[in-house]
């Protein structure tokens, strides 16, 4: 009779743990390749190329994965997890034109601690003071990267409102996650998304506020814009497979690997590097959005929903 070896669970968290990290070091290159278009293509249009990009490379991944599919894909809380997406990418898109791309992500890092202080209001959680505590100290950060007054200006607000979005995503997705898996919402919020966009697209360019460039986009265009969509497809599959096998709150701190990897990226095709105050600001936005996460699990409550049932996190941008 043969004999297999038993599961442990060990092997499972590794390959889930290490799919996460691979996801978080790829998703920048997509970034990056979208902030090389928006030299050439409106910021509106660079989301809109994008989302469709990202959706063709998510059919094979369905078809091949179609056993992952669970649970209605077209619905209105699905809708409304794509028009959040829309907006976090949109303004992410927005952002990386005006800035690098590790400022960017670096603000954009507020979120699980803007997602900390609306867990209270609007799931019902209890968050206590250190946590709240946590959230304004890594608000601070948030401000000594922006530095008002210091060159950003306006355009700040992008990563803050993408940060937002991105935070309400997550509430919905709670609730929309116990009847659909991951990768379901994250085709059917693609789709919507892209819908979404197309619309505003039409709408910008009737009122003369986006002048269409994809007929004009030469052909490194194009791969940048299959490159973009291609990294954020596959990463979004990479971290919906880690979700599969590894609870979110193990994985939670690997999203931080994101600003190495937007680091790199943006140091390497832009020739950009943040400042000291820039890493200043970032040491204290993910000090205090590791102790968050610290408390989630130190606080656990064995009468209240586990991390793995309660929130799949993943990124959807």
């Amino acid at each position: 009779m043969r004999q297999t070896a038993p599961n442990t669970g060990l092997s499972e968290n590794a390959v889930g743990m290490g799919l996460m990290a691979l996801a978080m070091l790829l998703l920048p290159i997509g970034d990056a390749f979208a902030k090389l278009l928006t030299g050439s293509m409106h910021p509106i249009e660079v989301t809109f190329a994008r989302l469709v990009a990202q959706g063709l490379c998510l059919v094979p991944a369905a078809l091949l994965l179609r056993r992952r599919l669970r649970g209605s894909m077209f619905s209105p809380v699905v809708a409304l997890s794509g028009g959040l997406v829309m907006v976090t990418l949109g303004c992410l898109i927005g952002a990386f034109s005006v800035m690098p791309i590790a400022t960017a992500i670096a603000i954009f890092f507020v979120e699980p601690l803007i997602l900390t202080a609306l867990a209270a209001p609007l799931l019902g959680e209890r968050v206590g003071p250190r946590r709240l505590i946590a959230v304004a100290v890594g608000l601070l950060g948030a401000m000594i990267v922006i530095r008002p007054g210091g060159g950003l200006g306006p355009a700040a607000a992008l990563p803050l409102l993408a940060a937002l979005a991105y935070a309400l995503n997550m509430i919905v997705l709670r609730r929309a996650s116990g009847a659909r898996s991951g990768l379901t919402i994250q085709c059917g919020a693609t789709f919507y998304a892209c819908l979404g966009m197309g619309a505003i697209l039409l709408a910008a360019s009737a009122a003369g506020l986006v002048e269409p460039a994809l007929d004009r986009l030469p052909a490194w265009g194009w791969a940048a814009i299959l490159g973009a969509g291609g990294f954020a497809a596959t990463s979004f599959v990479l971290i919906a497979e880690a979700f599969r096998r590894v609870e979110a709150g193990t994985l939670a701190p690997f999203q931080y690997l994101e600003i190495i990897g937007a680091t790199a990226a943006g140091y390497v095709v832009f020739g950009d590097f943040p400042d000291l105050w820039t890493w200043v600001g970032v040491a204290i936005i993910l000090a205090s959005g590791l102790y968050v996460f610290w408390r989630e699990r130190a606080q656990g409550d064995p009468s209240r929903p586990t991390a793995r049932s309660r929130s799949r996190r993943f990124r959807s941008r």
